[in-house]
């Protein structure tokens, strides 16, 4: 009897498990479904194909309008482009010599004060250091004594000619008056000359009580880049103090091979990379191609021109130059940055159907920026041009989500 029993009650759960069951199953796959929504911000979608179902599809990366501009996504049409033949070297970046000056004092003095450090930017005409000459003393005085020669003779001649109308003195007295008016204002030009020729303004040594100090100026704008003066020391003539040079525009100096001296024209277009900027180019023009050859190298010396607004090339600096020397057909190329390593294997996104298809591609020459494709895709499709790294990350992160 109790047997019975016990299977009567075994029969009952047996029928209630069979009814939760599939309610529970069915609720927690919901809520499976939700989670996944939820933490997928990226979409992962097989592209739309006209080929057989049976071949292989690539996967589409879906991005909405704010996650594209969050992204920096651009996206250009790809078109076949004239392909520049290059020239390459290596060289180093110098200041424009045209706009450099190493500052020197034109007499020997101690120098009492420096007002100028390295780096800094001055201004045409500022006073960069001090100094305290004996020999500019003698100059300047030499000049307020002359013109106050002047000053009295003017005023003797005055006199001497107010006097011979008066019929007061002779004729002999008024021509000696300016006789001394002439030879004192000589002297004031001579002793006026002689500043001007150790830079300094006549004018300001009149009403300067330090008759000895004298400034050494910045004969133009541009940037402090040497400095050899130093407060207490003697600086001889004609010793730089201060170097100063106009950055806007550096010189590349380079060194051309032999054979490439048939297509290096000057006046060709010239992009320079600098390693401190890897993802940046600088424009210049090839402006120089010595005469002679140096018989040891074999190079011919070569100077690429090029503006400097923001001060990146600096001197110093090693420098890739790509010369233009010609054209060499056309060529479908990308930005650099448009290509990006995925499994090792080169890859440009391309925007097709509503999201981006990473699309392997062969790469061939890059200069100035610009990779030539050779393969993988045409003409007249759309990719991206910046923002790819971005999309690489989203498939790597949502790879590793697979994973997990």
């Amino acid at each position: 009897m109790r047997a019975a029993t016990v299977s009567g009650k075994s029969k009952r759960w047996r029928g209630i498990l069979a009814i939760i069951l599939p309610a529970v199953i069915l609720n927690g796959c919901g809520k499976l479904d939700q989670t996944e929504e939820k933490t997928n911000a990226v979409t992962i979608a097989p592209a739309i194909s006209d080929e057989s179902s049976a071949q292989p599809q690539e996967e589409l990366l879906t991005l909405d309008a704010d996650e594209a501009r969050k992204a920096g996504i651009k996206v250009e049409k790809l078109q076949w482009r004239e392909e520049t033949e290059q020239i390459t070297v290596t060289g180093t970046i110098e200041p424009n010599q045209n706009k450099l000056a190493r500052v020197a004092p034109r007499i020997s003095g101690r120098i009492i004060e420096v007002t100028a450090g390295l780096g800094d930017n001055v201004r045409q005409g500022q006073t960069l250091a001090l100094l305290n000459s004996i020999e500019m003393g003698d100059a300047r005085s030499a000049y307020l004594q002359a013109q106050s020669e002047v000053e009295l003779a003017q005023a003797n001649f005055k006199r001497a000619e107010r006097l011979l109308s008066e019929h007061i003195i002779p004729k002999k007295d008024y021509l000696l008056a300016r006789y001394n008016l002439t030879k004192a204002q000589a002297g004031l030009r001579a002793a006026t000359d002689r500043l001007r020729l150790l830079d300094v303004d006549p004018s300001i040594t009149a009403k300067s009580g330090l008759v000895a100090v004298f400034p050494v100026v910045a004969p133009f704008a541009g940037t402090v880049i040497a400095k050899t003066a130093v407060m207490g020391e003697l600086a001889p003539q004609d010793q730089p103090l201060v170097t100063v040079a106009d950055l806007s525009t550096v010189w590349i100096e380079a060194d051309l091979f032999e054979k490439d001296l048939s297509e290096a024209k000057t006046g060709a277009h010239a992009t320079v990379s600098i390693v401190a900027y890897p993802n940046e180019h600088f424009q210049g023009r090839l402006t120089y191609i010595s005469s002679t050859m140096d018989p040891q190298s074999r190079t011919v010396k070569a100077r690429v021109e090029a503006p400097n607004p923001d001060g990146k090339l600096k001197p110093g600096m090693f420098a890739t130059v790509n010369i233009a020397s010609g054209t060499g057909g056309k060529a479908l190329m990308v930005p650099e940055v448009a290509v990006t390593l995925m499994q090792d294997t080169p890859t440009v996104f391309v925007a097709e159907k509503g999201g981006f298809e990473p699309r392997p591609v062969e790469v061939g020459e890059r200069f100035a920026g610009k990779a030539v494709i050779k393969s993988g895709l045409a003409a007249g499709e759309r990719v991206v041009v910046s923002g790819a790294y971005s999309l690489k990350a989203r498939i790597l992160k949502s790879q590793i989500g697979e994973t997990d």
